[in-house]
């Protein structure tokens, strides 16, 4: 738990990563924060797709639009708090000369985004009435 409270320290302050360690080039640490981004760019689409489900299914029961937003609004939320906690602990990996962390969150958003597709193929395929 101490490292997990120590990563989102840096969250905050991220020039002390550069405590840790030796530089390393800088081609590396520029890979590191495309990823974030990527990551972000992930987080954001699944907001927006969770307002857009909201917003323009009206004709969908309540229940199962509110599911579905909420499961892609929280997607969204936990891809955004991962990408910025992954960023730390591989920036902080690259410093050490360190095995880059592995990581099982790509497999559960591939199983929530999933999850989410074969209820709207569901949805589409029953109808659409309240």
């Amino acid at each position: 738990m101490s490292g997990f409270v120590d990563n989102v320290r840096l969250w905050f302050a991220p020039e002390r990563v550069r405590d840790e360690g030796d530089t390393p080039d800088y081609r590396f640490s520029l890979a590191n924060e495309r990823t974030f981004l990527a990551w972000l760019r992930t987080a954001l689409a699944l907001i927006g797709g969770g307002f857009a489900v909201d917003q323009f299914l009206p004709d969908l029961r309540w229940a199962w639009r509110a599911g579905l937003a909420l499961a892609l609004l929280a997607a969204g939320v936990l891809c955004a708090l991962r990408a910025v906690n992954h960023w730390v602990r591989c920036e902080r990996a690259i410093r050490r000369g360190e095995d880059l962390p592995a990581s099982r969150f790509p497999a559960l958003l591939g199983v929530v985004v999933a999850v989410v597709a074969v209820a709207m193929v569901v949805v589409v395929l029953a109808g659409w009435e309240k």
